[in-house]
């Protein structure tokens, strides 16, 4: 296996030097759960684009092969070990570490045929794959961290298998010598909760390839006449959990309602929130003004949303927003909760509107400004999509990674150093987790 020092002296590809990724996701195409999923792939083909050599070790799907090459990305599938257990509480840390024994097979196999620079780990579901291969191989591991687990409940870590998520994440981020963060919120997050010197940290934003977003006119119809009724459409595209923040949406349409006869809500994806989701349409009075449609894939999803007059984003905890560049880039007004990252995409007046999360009341107030003045939605909607163009373009957020590949290459022998005196003098740190707010 060649060392970083190795490394360092060949003939660069682009300004990072760096050739080779091993990249650790728990998620991959054909197995998308969320925008994790999306944001790997994105990312791996864009560094293989540029010309990196990108392996991604990932969790197999029915059907697919455990080995393949797609889109100038080596894919490395592990496949489920015998014994079951549950991708669900209160089994998910169980399954969790199952995965992991599989994953680090596999992951050690791809390294018998391949030499690696740098091995990124995607959230704290590959924790034990990625500290094992940093040690076994001698690698410098940068960690990309998408949420927190005491984010997701607003600082609080309500019952032990929070906790031990939250001691995971702890972990790798001591172990990482870079930790990548989607937005400057998400910067704050991480390093107040999980105890890192702001250095360490570095803020690069996801990406959207907009092409892929934009819908052609007769998609855009036909997803209009399918959805829409006699007035305006309301969309909302994401997991159907608490966080997201459905409910209020949903609280919100009698007075949107009664303002815009006609009003339809378009509800698109799945999580285990939405039979109390649907059940509140029903006591509201309103389950024809609201369809649930289930998951879409990017073939059908971005004509959904460049078919309505406005897609909300009304999260209560968001360390990004990816739906509302992806919306945006479709071409749909926006509508979002002025929260965590998506107060950073979006400039209310500019780019979309923003209210507080969990506030019906105003979450009505915001979407009635966009759909009493289509004048002012066009413009919003088109700023916005010029805005996703320029600043969220794959080709530069993969371009950042790789300088980020190439800073952790350079100081991970210090870091290494450091790490090593500090386990000598103190043995390995224990985290004791507070009980309080984490974020006050």
């Amino acid at each position: 296996m060649k060392r970083t020092a190795d490394v360092l002296d060949d003939e660069p590809v682009t300004g990072s030097g760096i050739r080779r990724v091993l990249m650790l996701s728990w998620e991959y195409p054909p197995v998308v759960v969320g925008g994790l999923g999306r944001h790997v792939h994105s990312l791996a083909t864009s560094l293989a684009r540029d010309g990196h050599e990108v392996t991604v070790v990932t969790r197999h799907a029915a059907g697919a092969p455990l080995e393949e090459y797609q889109e100038g990305v080596r894919i490395v599938r592990a496949p489920e070990d015998p014994p079951n257990f549950p991708l669900a509480t209160p089994s998910l840390l169980a399954w969790t570490m199952a995965f992991n024994h599989t994953l680090t097979r596999a992951a050690l196999r791809a390294t018998e045929t391949g030499e690696y620079d740098v091995i990124h780990a995607h959230d704290w579901l590959v924790t034990h794959t990625a500290v094992t291969l940093k040690e076994h191989l001698d690698l410098p591991l940068v960690a990309t961290i998408h949420a927190t687990e005491a984010g997701r409940h607003q600082g609080w870590l309500p019952d032990e298998m929070n906790r031990c998520i939250h001691s995971v994440e702890w972990w790798l981020a001591r172990e990482a010598c870079k930790i990548l963060v989607c937005s400057s919120y998400m910067k704050w997050e991480v390093s107040r909760l999980l105890e890192l010197p702001p250095e360490r940290v570095e803020v690069i934003p996801n990406g959207v390839n907009d092409r892929v977003w934009r819908a052609g006119p007769r998609a855009v119809a036909t997803a209009r006449k399918q959805f829409a009724g006699d007035g305006p459409l309301v969309g909302f595209a994401g997991r159907l959990v608490y966080e997201k923040g459905v409910q209020h949406i949903i609280r919100a349409v009698p007075k949107l309602a009664a303002d815009h006869p006609g009003l339809r809500v378009v509800i698109a994806g799945d999580g285990p929130f939405r039979g109390e989701l649907e059940s509140e349409t029903h006591r509201l009075g309103i389950p024809d003004k609201v369809s649930f449609v289930g998951f879409q894939s990017e073939a059908t999803l971005p004509a959904l949303l460049a078919a309505t007059d406005t897609t909300v984003v009304p999260s209560l905890y968001e360390p990004f927003g990816m739906v509302a560049l992806e919306a945006a880039a479709a071409g749909a007004p926006l509508a979002v909760a002025d929260t965590g990252g998506l107060a950073e995409i979006v400039e209310s007046g500019v780019t979309g509107v923003t209210f507080p999360h969990s506030d019906p009341d105003a979450l009505a107030g915001a979407v009635d400004s966009l759909l009493g003045d289509e004048r002012f939605a066009r413009k919003v909607a088109k700023k916005a999509r010029t805005m996703v163009t320029k600043r969220y373009g794959w080709s530069t957020i993969a371009d950042r990674t790789a300088d980020a590949y190439g800073a952790a290459m350079r100081e991970s022998q210090e870091f290494l150093t450091r790490e090593a005196a500090a386990r000598l003098a103190y043995g390995q740190p224990k985290l004791v987790v507070p009980a309080g707010n984490l974020l006050a």
